[in-house]
């Protein structure tokens, strides 16, 4: 089940474009507009982002709309980062698999690459369900279980020759500290189970630069949290100070962003629908609507 939305304007768009500059994840890059797409943003609304990491999509949906939007995270220290960014949110340590909030408290939810983390991927999404209004909208992205060998080509050559998944450390690729993968026909009988109608399905970026996931989590994030670049750097490399970015064609980091883009222009073109390989399972699912009285 595939399909596009339009909840998004224009402006929405060259809002994220604008925020994204600095970002090397191509998959990331592209799952951000999906994601927010599905959500059918508009103010006023409440917003659960459950596992919202250091809060970039909270950053992004606080320009695009006025909503009130709460975080969710196990790590405090995360949280305090989110903070540090300039997220304006209620922010939460709890966990997924059993919510802190009461039933229909939120009439949207994104769980973006949370699933794959938790022990009971089904009670998450119970718990999802639960907290979530009538008719109101969940935007999930998991990692896909077919994913290009270019993305990650030492599990992908480690599993052929029959290893486990390499799960942790810095070359834990696709699989790192995660539970599983997921066939979009797994994720789809998922987040059916508790009730949930699939509004869209998407398989999303099949071409990629190789050893990216390696190259951005493996050595860049680990050098910015560490605090290991200089400042001048920093500014075109840090996820969240793409508004610092002046576009300098001889830093090395927006050099290098060039040709990530130019790969990631393929994934744009018909010549995707024929691949089986994905870095991404992406949905949208509405909660039901309560029936109409007569």
């Amino acid at each position: 089940m595939t399909g596009a939305v339009g909840s998004l304007t224009s402006r929405d768009r060259a809002v994220l474009e604008r925020l994204l500059t600095n970002e090397a994840d191509m998959a990331f890059r592209r799952r951000v507009p999906i994601l927010l797409d599905y959500l059918e943003l508009a103010d006023d609304l409440e917003i659960l982002d459950c596992g919202c990491g250091t809060g970039f999509y909270l950053l992004a949906i606080q320009q695009l709309r006025s909503v009130r939007p709460t975080g969710l995270d196990t790590d405090p220290a995360r949280l305090d980062a989110a903070r540090g960014h300039g997220v304006r949110a209620t922010l939460v340590v709890g966990d997924a698999q059993a919510l802190p909030f009461s039933d229909a408290s939120f009439d949207r939810i994104l769980m973006s690459e949370v699933l794959e983390h938790l022990p009971d991927d089904r009670a998450g999404l119970r718990e999802a369900f639960r907290v979530l209004r009538p008719g109101g909208t969940l935007a999930i992205s998991v990692p896909h279980a077919r994913y290009p060998f270019l993305w990650d080509p030492i599990n992908a050559t480690w599993s052929a020759l029959g290893g486990r998944p390499i799960r942790s450390g810095p070359i834990a690729g696709i699989w790192s500290n995660h539970e599983r993968l997921y066939e979009p026909a797994q994720l789809e009988a998922r987040v059916r189970e508790p009730g949930f109608e699939i509004e869209e399905l998407v398989e999303s970026t099949h071409y990629s630069v190789p050893f990216i996931h390696f190259l951005v989590y493996g050595i860049g994030k680990p050098l910015i949290e560490k605090d290991l670049l200089p400042a001048s750097l920093r500014r075109s490399a840090d996820r969240f100070a793409g508004d610092e970015n002046r576009g300098s064609r001889l830093n090395v980091f927006n050099a290098a962003r060039s040709l990530v883009r130019l790969v990631d222009r393929l994934n744009d073109t018909p010549r995707v629908a024929g691949k089986r390989t994905f870095v991404n399972v992406l949905v949208k699912a509405r909660k039901p609507a309560r029936p109409v009285s007569g």
